[in-house]
């Protein structure tokens, strides 16, 4: 663990992302509203057209967690840079899901010193659960509905995987589909990479986002992970990590 992270007030900064979530979560279960649906026709610093819930979310986020460090949002972009620690988030995970009252959407929140991930958070925001890894320490996961910690339980077997974007290759689809491995196509991004250890693998293709994988990457670093241009993805066992290497690279 980096020695300047004592003066960083671990405790009140692993709060403070505990309460940001917790509000955004309160305010999607008691007070969402038809308007935050509404998109706002502005285009995020992601790219993306935002949702009035995305800016709400990222509002809540900078409310509590700006005087820890500079504020890297998927809509607002860099807030500042005169600060030590960069927050990098997304507020909203799969807004087209929450948009389209599918339930799997949440947030992620990374923190980077130096230009190196040191915590990752990534909060469902339908089942309330946040997981996260901080400063090298071991994986944890919080209810936002008791407010305290909960033990996960452990999926031995797993029958699925996860292939986000999956539409826009179909090549490795028939080749998965050849080899029987059945596998879906979620929708949020961060929240999938995150739980890669309860799938056979999480792969996820196209444009790249440091706000979509820099919570998950680091709580998923004691698994298999390999990252490319175009492809990233995330197992936990070495027979699928080699076989997944040999198909991507074969288109």
């Amino acid at each position: 663990m980096n020695k300047n992270i004592t003066a960083f007030h671990k405790k009140d900064f692993i709060e403070a992302v505990k309460l940001a979530n917790k509000e955004i979560y309160t305010y999607i279960n008691e007070n969402l509203s038809l308007n935050d649906y509404s998109y706002t026709n502005s285009v995020g610093f992601g790219g993306d057209n935002s949702l009035k819930m995305d800016l709400i979310a990222e509002k809540i986020f900078i409310k509590h967690l700006d005087k820890f460090g500079n504020i890297y949002s998927e809509e607002c972009g860099l807030l500042t840079t005169n600060k030590d620690y960069t927050l990098v988030i997304d507020p909203l995970d799969g807004s087209n899901n929450f948009y389209s009252d599918l339930p799997y959407y949440g947030t992620s929140v990374a923190l980077k010193y130096n230009e190196e991930i040191v915590a990752g958070f990534v909060t469902n925001l339908v089942s309330g659960i946040m997981t996260y890894r901080v400063f090298d320490e071991e994986k944890k996961y919080f209810s936002l509905i008791t407010m305290d910690y909960k033990d996960k339980i452990k999926v031995v077997k797993t029958k699925l995987a996860i292939f986000e974007r999956a539409y826009t290759y179909p090549k490795i689809c028939d080749k998965l589909s050849l080899l029987h491995i059945k596998f879906r196509t979620l929708g949020a991004v961060a929240l999938s990479l995150c739980s890669a250890i309860d799938y056979e693998f999480v792969l996820y293709g196209g444009n790249i986002r440091e706000f979509d994988i820099a919570a998950a990457l680091y709580i998923c670093k004691d698994l298999y992970i390999y990252r490319s241009n175009e492809y990233l993805f995330i197992t936990k066992n070495k027979e699928k990590y080699d076989l997944l290497k040999e198909i991507i690279n074969q288109f």
